[in-house]
């Protein structure tokens, strides 16, 4: 059940605005997926439409819970990177530090 798994979570607000941005999102099997874009609101309906990536599109519905904006396409591709290679829990200690700074 989504709903549970959104407990460990904090829910954030989606950015409307075009920028760069590497994002994790949570997947209906408690999965973790990290990926860049240069549209936000569209690449997340993407995902839920299962259009998004193959991995996601099994995995429905997915609900992003972390986001880095950047000021160029090269830096956001740079850190999808370096985050694709972290572990689960460094990549949630990411999550609840985005958290605590915004006191979401």
């Amino acid at each position: 059940n989504m709903r549970k798994l959104l407990t460990n979570f904090p829910l954030i607000q989606i950015p409307l605005n075009k920028g760069y941005y590497v994002y994790i999102l949570l997947c209906a099997d408690n999965t973790l997926y990290t990926g860049w874009t240069n549209n936000i609101c569209n690449r997340i309906k993407k995902h839920n439409l299962g259009k998004g990536a193959k991995y996601t599109s099994v995995r429905l519905p997915v609900v992003l819970i972390y986001y880095e904006e950047y000021d160029n396409k090269i830096k956001a591709m740079q850190r999808e990177y370096q985050i694709k290679k972290l572990k689960r829990k460094d990549k949630e200690n990411l999550v609840y530090e985005q958290k605590t700074k915004y006191n979401i």
